[in-house]
């Protein structure tokens, strides 16, 4: 029905099918991540990176992150299971306007509190990306960076990230 559905504290909520563009960034973030950590070409390897997979964080929160990753020593064999049942070491949501408050928000309160490691924003109006580490049962934020910056952001701090490359090109 063009919409994507979650589960948080309990309540079934739909969201818009993103714009074109998130899904460009996404792809792009992903894409830039995938051969390094996930495939381990050119970096570390040992990550398992999965664009919208559906998670069960607890028995009333069910949420389908834009992008997700697994340090393979946490789960050491991919699962195709449906939703996974193990929390990711790494998220990243792409903000957009129907979804901007929700990730910044309740999404965010819920990642610290499962006791997600790393949270990314990456905003692609604002043209931003914004880390967060999860300290003492707080966000942390690592910073941000924008067009024109490149940054080793963890957790994964073995590449260096040409943040303006995310995002669509400026006309």
């Amino acid at each position: 029905d063009g919409r994507t559905y979650e589960v948080l504290a309990g309540n079934l909520e739909a969201q818009p099918r993103p714009r074109p563009s998130h899904g460009r960034t996404q792809a792009l973030l992903a894409g830039e991540l995938s051969g390094p950590f996930d495939r381990g070409r050119g970096g570390p390897g040992g990550w398992w990176l999965v664009i919208e997979p559906d998670v069960e964080l607890d028995a009333h929160n069910i949420v389908a992150p834009d992008i997700a990753g697994w340090r393979r020593e946490r789960m050491p064999v991919f699962t195709d299971e449906r939703p996974i049942a193990v929390r990711p070491d790494w998220i990243c949501e792409v903000v957009s306007p129907s979804n901007r408050r929700r990730d910044r928000g309740p999404k965010a309160d819920l990642y610290q509190r499962v006791g997600v490691p790393h949270y990314w924003i990456l905003d692609s109006e604002e043209r931003t990306l914004e880390a967060f580490e999860n300290r003492s049962a707080a966000w942390v934020r690592l910073g941000a960076w924008s067009d024109g910056d490149s940054a080793r952001i963890p957790p994964f701090d073995a590449i260096s990230l040409e943040v303006g490359g995310l995002f669509t090109p400026l006309a």
